[in-house]
């Protein structure tokens, strides 16, 4: 099993077409939204991890590229440094995932790695500068 994180990006046109049932279906592919802002007549943006053989995925993101859709590959990771971070809470606030959280009765933001979207919603609600959030973004072949 083949898996990614990915980003996609809808041109206005293409926001009200099922692209990813079609991905689904013609290539036996399974997905997770991570984040998603999609607006009719506009652009859309989705954020998902993409999994399944190899060669369907590969056909998959073929398959996106045809119908003009900009596919990029996101790889994420945060770093919180310990010393600036004073527990306040504050990206927990922002985070869409859950990946931030305040661990009870402790009161102490614990971040969870595998549900990270990488979306930095957390970096700029930080108020001590303590959260970066760090991805590679590339565009697929």
């Amino acid at each position: 099993m083949y898996s990614k994180i990915i980003s996609l990006r809808f041109p206005k046109g293409m926001v009200n077409e099922p692209v990813i049932v079609n991905l689904v279906k013609k290539f036996d592919l399974s997905f997770n939204i991570l984040k998603a802002t999609i607006y009719p007549r506009k652009e859309g943006l989705m954020v998902f991890e993409l999994s399944g053989h190899r060669k369907k995925f590969n056909e998959g993101i073929r398959y996106l590229k045809s119908l003009g859709l900009r596919v990029e590959n996101v790889g994420q990771g945060i770093k919180r440094d310990e010393e600036k971070c004073f527990q306040c809470g504050a990206c927990t606030a922002v985070c869409l995932t859950g990946a931030l959280h305040i661990k009870r009765p402790e009161m102490e933001v614990i971040f969870d790695a595998d549900k990270c979207s990488a979306c930095e919603l957390c970096v700029s609600a930080c108020l001590a500068g303590a959260m970066e959030v760090t991805f590679d973004k590339g565009i697929l072949n």
